[in-house]
């Protein structure tokens, strides 16, 4: 699928982007999604990206993603953090904000 190569471009054109990957029948990734909502506006430091898992297996395959809610974290290009706990919007805040 052709956004799966933009989204390769997007992580190494950024110094920090941020991928929120769901599915839209899952409930926890509603209310995670709010979640990341309110912490996206506060984060200006990082792009992000929220990816729909059913239309971007072979990303899920590749990022070894293993459920959903799930937030990755890339930095210069890499993967530094991979996130599945979604405590609260301060929680979420303080695990991004010591990569800016």
């Amino acid at each position: 699928m052709q956004m799966e190569k933009d989204i390769g471009t997007i992580v190494q054109e950024n110094g920090l982007t941020a991928i929120y990957a769901y599915t839209p029948m899952c409930g926890t990734c509603q209310l995670a999604g709010k979640m990341v909502r309110v912490v996206e506006k506060v984060t200006t430091a990082f792009v992000w990206l929220h990816i729909d898992l059913n239309y971007y297996e072979s990303f899920a395959v590749e990022q070894m993603i293993e459920s959903v809610p799930c937030l990755l974290v890339f930095k210069d290009g890499q993967l530094v953090e991979k996130m599945y706990a979604f405590h609260s919007v301060p929680h979420l805040y303080e695990k991004l904000n010591k990569y800016i």
